[in-house]
């Protein structure tokens, strides 16, 4: 088999025998599929040399097993001229079952990209306006973004994050029910592997949509899983620009980034509901919650700021680098601290701001502002604000939640720290206000504005950090031992609201948590 980039691919079998006339074309023969001025055509014919007696229009054929390496394929009667065209058949022999078997997937899936490619919009025009979703991201992010997603070593680092992935699973095959019978759309479907537990779990059919490269890799491991992959269809392409035949009645996505909403995928998640997710369907994931509660960590602060250290010199091979220090010691600052930290750490209960996906608009994403207040457990110092997420799946049988909470088994997201530049004083029952407020930009990402304060006394204190979550500071080590000079038990406190959390499955998945009213709560 061959596949090239004129959009053709092409199989030899032994022989071919049409059904009008017994006539026998000896082997080997050439089997070509192939995609010329938007009609997908398979022709049959001896080497190079493919007549136009054997064309087959794809759309209008089907392809019957006759035995395991025999086929019969019928071509139906024009539908503008049926009284005068007749249906047409011949016999395939392959010399293997293995060939004939990769024939049929080959047929099914090129069926399937001919539907979906020639799929009209709603008012019977096939789209061609500029992607909505090249006007907001820069291309020189996007590309570095597909590029990453389309290698399959990221593929496996996620893969083998036993907590999402377990999680998902057990979302999917425990609801079964959402499943069974139902259109399926997998919004970014990277290695097809979502795709995959939805067909397990009895969807009738499945497109997963991916914009990288690692489409190929969908389809060929799809493809590896042949009881499976009569179910799905990968289309290669972006969910701003592919059309598809059929509304779907769940959309299914690992859309979470860092602090829920780095690279900016719930923009894409909540334009396919709005193209293609029937009304009152259902999505896995349904709901977001970014917790965020002060911290107060010595060592991260201090090494932090010893970066800056080396602008301090005077005389560095002659040069005076002092000039520098303020705008280096800001820069580190700027970076948000992505790690596993001890939930100890924590100096007062979290907060949470709720993001529902059936009901927010995708413009309620470019901008989010979340009002802080929290009231301090100990008399410490705080050096900023800890910030972690959660996802919900409202299944019809089993809601669980995938959470990424400092005190649960560590995922590939980690927990997110914006660490101030000048710490805040307080006292146990201290009050701390402030802000958090996010900014979408262009490189598919976020600007943090925090801003903590506190009163003591006359005086208020406040701290102010801008922060760029594109490019964070990936400090991956262990969590720091937690030192006992600094153990001010705050964790008594901290058993509230969402460091505590129901029974744990083996995966590592939660049990449903129950969204109770909450004067700490925000939402979108």
């Amino acid at each position: 088999m061959e596949e090239n980039q004129k959009k053709e691919q092409q199989f030899l079998i032994s022989y071919i025998s049409e059904l009008a006339n017994c006539s026998k074309k000896t082997g080997p023969v050439l089997a070509r599929f192939s995609l010329e001025s938007g009609s997908l055509e398979l022709r049959f014919g001896q080497s190079n040399n493919l007549i136009d007696d054997n064309v087959f229009n794809v759309k209008n054929s089907q392809l019957f097993k006759l035995g395991p390496a025999e086929s019969l394929c019928i071509s139906e009667a024009s539908e503008a001229n049926k009284e005068k065209s007749y249906s047409r058949g011949i016999s395939i022999q392959f010399r293997n079952e293995e060939e004939s078997r990769a024939f049929h997937c080959a047929f099914e899936q090129w069926k399937k990209e001919v539907v979906v490619q020639e799929s009209p919009l709603i008012n019977g025009v096939v789209s061609t306006s500029k992607s909505k979703f090249d006007d907001k991201i820069e291309a020189s992010s996007a590309k570095m973004y597909f590029h990453y997603y389309g290698q399959l070593l990221h593929q496996q680092n996620m893969l083998q994050d036993f907590v999402r992935t377990g999680t998902y699973y057990s979302a999917v095959i425990e609801n079964r029910v959402d499943f069974i019978g139902r259109i399926v759309v997998d919004v970014g479907a990277g290695s097809g592997i979502l795709s995959l537990f939805a067909a397990q779990a009895g969807a009738k059919h499945v497109y997963a949509i991916e914009a990288s490269e690692m489409a190929d890799y969908a389809r060929r491991l799809i493809a590896g899983n042949p009881i499976l992959s009569e179910k799905i269809t990968v289309i290669k392409g972006k969910v701003e620009d592919v059309e598809l035949p059929e509304k779907a009645d769940i959309l299914i996505s690992e859309p979470m980034g860092t602090l829920l909403v780095n690279e900016r995928m719930l923009e894409s998640y909540v334009i396919a509901r709005d193209r293609f997710l029937v009304q009152n369907g259902k999505m896995f994931p349904g709901v977001g919650r970014i917790h965020m509660a002060p911290f107060s960590d010595e060592y991260l602060y201090m090494e932090i700021a010893n970066k800056a250290t080396f602008w301090q010199q005077q005389n560095y091979f002659g040069v005076d680098l002092t000039p520098l220090h303020g705008s280096a010691y800001q820069g580190y600052f700027s970076q948000p601290v992505v790690d596993a930290f001890d939930s100890r750490l924590l100096v007062a209960p979290a907060v949470s701001h709720v993001i529902n996906f059936t009901s927010v608009k995708e413009e309620d994403l470019y901008e989010i502002d979340v009002p802080l207040r929290f009231f301090s457990a100990v008399s410490t110092r705080i050096h900023g604000l800890a910030c972690w997420f959660d996802v919900l799946f409202n299944g019809s049988t089993v809601q669980r939640w995938l959470t990424t909470a400092p005190s649960a088994p560590t995922t590939h997201w980690y927990q997110l720290r914006c660490v101030l530049p000048q710490p805040l004083y307080v006292m146990p029952g201290q009050e701390i206000t402030g802000r958090l407020h996010l900014v979408a930009h262009k490189a598919q990402s976020y600007t943090i504005y925090l801003t903590l304060s506190a009163l003591v006394g006359d005086m208020l204190q406040t701290s102010y950090v801008k922060l760029d979550l594109k490019e964070p500071y990936y400090r991956m080590s262990q969590p720091q031992a937690y030192s006992a000079a600094q153990d001010q038990q705050p964790n008594q406190l901290l058993q509230s609201q969402d460091t505590q959390f129901p029974s744990r499955d083996e995966d590592g998945s939660i049990l449903m948590e129950p969204l109770s009213p909450n004067p700490e709560l925000h939402s979108l």
